[in-house]
């Protein structure tokens, strides 16, 4: 349970908190299980603070500093963390449905089994973090950094991926159907397993990408760099391939029945 003084002081406003947190480095706050529901806690500095289980939904927490929070089982349903620092934060199994993190920074936070459907991640720093098993249905994460992360068997179905940064991105056994993966870069990116039905991939960069075993039956291809991308055993009915550049790709055991193929002259 949260420390009643850490959390009366916290309640005081942002300057009576900054000051107490200046006076007392050594002092690890402890606002855990808190009821902090609608709070305006805009720019607060949280950082490393302990607010597992803590209710956060509908708080305003635009450029707070989170970075190493312990923020696992809690609920920040709607929250607003625009251009917040979240850094190395901890939101396993953390509701975040619906929450506004437009530029904020998640880059080594641990991400493992929390809620992120439906929410809004455009232009996000997400480099190496761990998403595994992480819920992004519907998420918005266009210009999103999320080169290195971890999204094993993420749900990232109907998610905005537009021009995303997905280099060396582990997505294996994910799924992305019907996403919007438009112009996006994965080069090096792992999709072993992964199931991409009617995903939309168009002018995407998938050099060397690993697809072997994917499910892009129906996707759209088009105009798409699979250069030297291995595409071994991977499902390809009805892929659209049109302008893509294959030259170099492993298409040991693909399905290609009803596939739109590349124009030979785009070949070259």
């Amino acid at each position: 349970m949260a420390n009643r003084e850490h959390l009366t002081l916290l309640k005081a406003g942002a300057v009576t908190w900054i000051e107490w947190r200046k006076k007392n480095p050594q002092i690890e706050p402890d606002l855990s299980a808190a009821d902090l529901q609608g709070g305006n806690f805009r720019g607060a500095n949280l950082q490393g603070v302990n607010l597992r289980r803590v209710d956060l939904g509908n708080a305003l927490l635009v450029r707070a500093n989170l970075s190493g929070a312990e923020l696992s089982s809690a609920n920040l349903y709607k929250a607003f963390l625009n251009e917040a620092n979240l850094s190395a934060a901890n939101f396993s199994v953390a509701n975040l449905s619906g929450a506004v993190l437009t530029e904020a920074d998640l880059s080594h936070a641990n991400l493992i089994g929390a809620d992120l459907s439906q929410v809004d991640l455009r232009g996000a720093a997400i480099a190496s973090a761990n998403l595994i098993g992480t819920d992004l249905r519907g998420a918005n994460l266009r210009d999103a950094d999320l080169g290195a992360a971890k999204l094993i068997r993420a749900n990232l179905t109907f998610a905005n991926l537009i021009e995303a940064n997905l280099i060396a991105a582990d997505l294996s056994e994910a799924s992305l159907y019907e996403a919007e993966v438009l112009g996006a870069y994965l080069y090096k990116a792992d999709l072993y397993k992964a199931n991409l039905t009617k995903a939309h991939f168009s002018g995407a960069y998938l050099l060397q990408a690993n697809l072997s075993e994917a499910d892009l039956s129906q996707a759209d291809l088009s105009w798409t760099n699979l250069r030297g991308a291995n595409l071994a055993g991977a499902n390809l009915r009805g892929t659209n391939l049109r302008g893509a550049d294959i030259r170099g790709a492993n298409l040991k055991g693909v399905n290609l029945q009803e596939a739109i193929m590349p124009n030979t002259s785009t070949q070259h």
